[in-house]
């Protein structure tokens, strides 16, 4: 079943607020519907399954993994009618023109991706996905401090808060990173 509109759909939050599990949810109504779905998801995000995208709740769903957002074009079979990115904050700024493009070919694309990084600042190319999508999902968590809605990642280092200046990418999961609300959320600058 072809899509008589092309759109970019785009889910975002913290760690830990299931997107994820949202975009697996949309995608097992896709197949329901009989249409024909492809998942990509970046190369690098190994930890739970090369070949699967993976909530933390252990949801999962059969993807591609690629190392660039070039990768996704040559890779589409011909009856695709939904396209799914997971973690689309760790690709190239490229992968805005190909969203874009899958879109204006008919396409249901959609995105999941952390909003903004450790620092609470915006994490590679999801803001641009944002501003360019029809439709924008925000997902919360919970803060691990104080239990109010989270909507930051707060990266642990030893139990501590990671400083600033530190490397904005590092793959993990609940042995590096909480959810924290913006009061709990903190980087150390100095």
């Amino acid at each position: 079943m072809k899509h008589h509109t092309g759109t970019v759909e785009v889910i975002v939050g913290s760690m830990f607020s299931g997107k994820t599990d949202e975009l697996i949810r949309r995608l097992r109504r896709a197949t329901i519907a009989r249409q024909k779905v492809q998942v990509f998801k970046p190369a690098i995000d190994n930890r739970y399954n090369e070949s699967k995208v993976t909530s933390h709740a252990g949801n999962d769903f059969d993807a591609w993994p690629i190392r660039s957002s070039a990768e996704i074009l040559p890779n589409l079979a011909p009856d695709t009618t939904v396209i799914a990115i997971d973690e689309a904050q760790f690709f190239d700024p490229q992968i805005v023109f190909v969203t874009q493009q899958l879109a204006d070919r008919g396409m249901r694309v959609i995105v999941a991706g952390l909003d903004t990084d450790f620092r609470g600042e915006p994490f590679g190319p999801m803001p641009t996905l944002m501003a360019q999508a029809e439709q924008v999902d925000k997902l919360h968590a919970i803060c691990m401090i104080c239990g109010e809605e989270a909507a930051r990642t707060q990266r642990l280092v030893n139990g501590k808060p990671a400083r600033y200046d530190d490397p904005v990418v590092i793959i993990g999961a609940s042995e590096l990173y909480e959810a924290r609300c913006r009061e709990h959320h903190e980087v150390p600058r100095d």
